[in-house]
């Protein structure tokens, strides 16, 4: 095992940090434990308010226009023609149990086209309205980007079905140009991919036309820009739009890496590409086939994944976590200190995800029940996963609150009760997230539990009337939810009375005790831990040796 890595300004001075925000993991439907195509999504970005996004379905007149507003700034954009008819989306899933996620990798600079009509989160979101298979939307995405022009950064977006996982990647041409370069590759039926703000896709089989689809000038623009001269086969997307820099492999590529580690023996041999610090490291591979099938309880804690157990983790063994070791780093990831630069490691969980879900598709149940989005309104480490049915025409108060935003706190938003809960934890990590982790394992283990009965009477339902099935998932999705919340909100309370002035109150399952004369029982002071306390005295000296 490689020791920790620090780095300094010898490694990162002349590396560019790009927007290291958003992880996708997919599992197709092959290597997955029960047959289902999952996809899973951690929206991060700071000053991000997340919400359970809802387009109803509708018919529109002829001559109706949708307008167009960029997701990430909300700027207005303009307007296309609308479709005849739109479908139900959930969040990132719709009622044909579509899904799609996303992460920005940025790429070249100059392929950006701010004159383009059509940003990434809008090409997603009019995609799951008007399609009815993976490869729909991807038609949908690219046609529309084609015509319209494409005026987001790089960006690879996870694109699934019940039966088809997809990973697609896409840039502009540039400034003024209204044109687009993009690929798309079908994820093999037994494999598992991901990617997190580093371009993915190298070379690609161009004869393969039923696993691979590209724009017809994916390789012709990059001749044009004498950015690539040889053959057509040799072509690598990455390699030539968004090569791999120490921060697209140490802050991006890392996560995949450990995602893929977690479900493949013999996976630290790609270890020096994860660090970025060996420019001749073995690169990693777009997918890989995971030694044991994977669950949607893998997918849930691989979402939660820290480096734990690996050279990159953010544990006690570094004084960056505190007195109580949380696995946490302030950002920016770079900063300046007397003159030098250096780096905090970027995991899959970290505190500025808004949102995050795990989509799960399966071909095997009628449509309305066979989609889900386990949904949370945090960091995925510090929240529980609800389930919220595809079919669901009315949202959960609690995800779609009306009177919270980014800027307004309500006890009714999950997003807020979630990050009031998790900033009280964030900074005494060690001693406190026994008791927020007790609670989330319960939820989840108790939804999955239910789970099995749940459909089966949905079924029943189903064969009698549809719109009946419909209605109880719809109402099980939102009494999930909300019972989510309130026991959030006790947890919240609790953990303010145990953890008083960082001191702990002893309960039994959650009742504090009492002395037998009725006052609260004495508080245990448990102190700093002892890997920390070890850093605390090495930097004290002698200051603090008891007389």
């Amino acid at each position: 095992m490689i020791k920790k890595i620090f780095l300094t300004a010898a490694l990162i001075s002349a590396t560019v940090l790009k927007s290291n925000a958003c992880t996708n993991f997919i599992v197709s439907k092959g290597a997955s434990t029960d047959g289902s195509v999952m996809v899973t999504y951690n929206a991060d970005s700071y000053g991000l308010f997340g919400k359970l996004a809802h387009f109803p379905a509708a018919k529109h007149a002829k001559g109706e226009t949708r307008k167009i507003f960029d997701w990430d700034s909300n700027k207005y954009l303009g307007e296309i023609p609308e479709a005849e008819e739109t479908y139900n989306v959930v969040g990132n899933i719709n009622e044909y149990q579509v899904a799609i996620g996303e992460t920005t990798y940025g790429g070249k600079e100059e392929m950006v086209d701010s004159t383009g009509l059509i940003d990434y989160g809008s090409l997603i979101y009019i995609a799951l309205q008007r399609s009815k298979t993976a490869r729909e939307a991807i038609s949908v995405m690219t046609s529309l980007a084609e015509k319209y022009g494409y005026c987001s950064e790089g960006e690879t977006f996870s694109i699934c079905d019940p039966n088809e996982a997809w990973i697609m990647e896409m840039m502009g041409t540039g400034a003024g140009s209204k044109g687009v370069v993009w690929v798309a590759l079908r994820i093999p039926d037994n494999a598992i991919c991901a990617h997190a703000n580093q371009s993915r896709i190298g070379t690609f089989n161009m004869k393969d036309k039923k696993n691979v689809l590209y724009s017809k000038n994916v390789v012709k623009f990059a001749r044009e820009k004498g950015w690539f001269t040889g053959k057509d086969a040799d072509f690598s997307w990455k390699n030539t739009y968004a090569a791999p820099d120490f921060s697209g492999r140490r802050f991006c590529d890392a996560r995949v890496w450990s995602f893929f580690r977690h479900h493949k023996n013999g996976f630290d041999r790609y270890l020096p590409w994860a660090l970025g610090i060996d420019e001749d490291a073995e690169d990693m591979p777009l997918w890989i086939v995971p030694d044991k099938k994977v669950s949607l309880h893998d997918l849930e804690n691989d979402m939660r994944d820290h480096y734990e157990g690996t050279p990159l983790a953010l544990d006690s063994t570094t004084i960056g976590g505190g007195i109580w070791t949380m696995p946490y780093r302030p950002t920016p990831l770079e900063f300046t200190l007397d003159g030098k630069k250096y780096i905090n490691e970027r995991p899959t969980s970290t505190q500025q995800t808004a949102f995050t879900f795990v989509a799960q598709l399966r071909s095997w149940l009628p449509r309305e029940i066979g989609g889900i989005l386990w949904f949370g309104n945090d960091d995925a480490n510090m929240v529980a996963y609800t389930p919220v049915y595809c079919c669901s025409t009315t949202m959960p108060e609690c995800y779609s609150c009306k009177e919270a935003d980014d800027v307004t706190f309500s006890d009714k938003s999950a997003f807020w009760v979630c990050n009031w809960v998790s900033n009280m934890i964030y900074p005494r990590y060690s001693q406190m997230f026994s008791s927020l982790e007790t609670v989330r394992d319960s939820l989840d283990n108790s939804y999955q539990k239910a789970q099995k009965d749940i459909e089966a009477k949905a079924n029943s339902l189903y064969k009698e009337n549809p719109s009946k099935a419909v209605k109880f998932l719809n109402d099980y999705s939102i009494e999930k939810a909300q019972q989510m919340l309130d026991r959030w909100k006790q947890l919240a309370y609790f953990v303010i009375v145990k953890y008083n002035d960082m001191a702990t109150k002893p309960d039994d399952s959650g009742v504090f005790k009492r002395t037998k004369d009725g006052l609260g029982a004495p508080v245990e002071r448990p102190g700093m831990d002892d890997s920390f306390a070890r850093e605390y005295i090495r930097h004290a000296g002698d200051r603090f040796n008891a007389k």
